[in-house]
């Protein structure tokens, strides 16, 4: 019996991968994916062989989650419940991706994860695998009666290493939980767990990572310059980049400006709030500016079509559907409506603020000639049409006041 586990060499997984070993009496495969976590990956492979894998992949899938999965994601222009940029969301279906692909390699039949029952990542994991391999077994240890008992806190788990000499530097537990990748950081539950707690205040800047606060943010503003091909950034202050590359240098620009930071209560899938502080400094700059891309280039009817899918497409993306076939077919459209998205957009970053400071396209649809308020030399606007433009589409309103408008008023007048 072969199974696959999603492995950080954390105290958690650690004892998830001695546990599960010793339980099904399996051969354990480890698993590490370098997703932009900047989580020290040396040494990590001797250390799960002590614990008791026979092998660990680590697999630094920063350019391919960049390219495949952040920027068609932003091409959406998907944010949830206004929001969320799913710097977590979209990071689970490329890790369990990799995780089914080892498990065929291998000829394993189960995959585990070390993912709560309380949380979303579980559904997103289990999902991804539903889709792509659902030959395969999964294995939640969290929502496993058995290990709750055993392991009820983070001193259990401890005591369960020393006694099986897993090496592990484990610490006091931090007054909140993280999650880090190309995209983002995430710090919830702990001391988070109260909405009230102002997370911005001074006593907790140490907390975050990849951007200072507005506050302590220069007090010179700095001009970026994006280029976009079909909605895709390629470009930033006119230096050729790979999405790789993009979300580099953005994440440093926009942390350095204190850009990105939200404080959320959010609607978990499996029906609880949670609230979550994140840190999204190249993500907020590129989903700006791509939106300032879009104001020129995209057709009306296309833009609000687009607009209206947006939450649909976020809750997918949250929900762990990224591999469902309504996905996939909201992509289609977003791709297609992309097509024209080229240019360069120009922003000023300024103590956590994001302000457009110019849009250009070779293809943009805004002429001035037309949108001017004096004489139009094109001749492409006749204002005198308005007239029966605006008749026609006020015949509707008209016809409904006759027919219900003196009710209403008196109706009003009575009450």
């Amino acid at each position: 019996m072969k199974i696959v586990l999603a492995y950080s060499g954390g105290l958690d997984t650690s004892v998830l991968l001695s546990w599960i070993k010793e339980k099904y009496n399996a051969e354990m495969i480890a698993f590490c994916a370098n997703v932009g976590q900047e989580e020290e990956l040396k040494g990590l492979g001797p250390k799960a062989k002590k614990t008791g894998a026979s092998k660990l992949y680590i697999d630094d899938l920063q350019e391919e989650f960049a390219r495949d999965f952040i920027f068609p994601m932003i091409q959406a222009g998907a944010i949830y419940e206004n929001q969320y940029f799913l710097g977590t969301s979209i990071a689970r279906p490329l890790i369990a991706k990799r995780m089914v692909e080892i498990a065929r390699a291998e000829g394993a039949d189960y995959i585990a994860h070390g993912a709560t029952g309380k949380g979303n990542d579980q559904v997103r994991f289990e999902l991804t695998a539903a889709a792509l391999a659902p030959e395969l077994q999964i294995i939640a240890p969290w929502r496993d009666e058995s290990f709750r008992s055993e392991f009820p806190g983070r001193a259990e788990m401890i005591a369960y290493c020393n006694a099986k000499k897993i090496p592990v530097q484990a610490t006091a537990k931090k007054p909140y939980s993280m999650d880090r990748n190309l995209l983002h950081i995430s710090f919830e539950a702990g001391i988070l767990e109260d909405p009230w707690l102002d997370a911005s205040a001074p006593e907790f800047k140490a907390m975050y990572v990849m951007s200072v606060s507005p506050e302590d943010a220069p007090d010179k503003a700095e001009y970026v310059t994006l280029e976009f091909e079909k909605g895709l950034c390629t470009a930033v202050n006119g230096k050729s980049l790979n999405p790789l590359g993009v979300m580099r240098v953005l994440n440093k620009l926009g942390g350095k400006h204190g850009v990105g930071r939200v404080d959320l209560v959010e609607n978990r899938y499996v029906g609880m709030k949670s609230r979550g502080v994140y840190e999204t400094p190249g993500g907020a700059v590129l989903h700006y500016a791509h939106r300032q891309m879009e104001s020129i280039t995209m057709d009306r009817e296309v833009m609000h079509i687009r607009d209206g899918l947006i939450p649909k497409y976020a809750e997918l993306v949250y929900y762990g559907y990224w591999y469902a076939p309504e996905r996939l077919a909201l992509q289609a459209f977003v791709t297609e409506s992309q097509k024209d998205v080229t240019g360069t957009v120009r922003v000023k970053l300024y103590k956590g603020n994001i302000i457009n400071a110019g849009r250009k396209s070779p293809v943009s649809l805004y002429n001035p000639q037309i949108a001017t308020m004096e004489a139009d030399p094109t001749k492409a606007y006749n204002q005198d049409d308005a007239t029966g433009f605006i008749r026609l589409n006020g015949l509707r309103l008209r016809v409904a006041s006759q027919v219900h408008g003196a009710a209403k008023i008196s109706a009003q007048k009575r009450s």
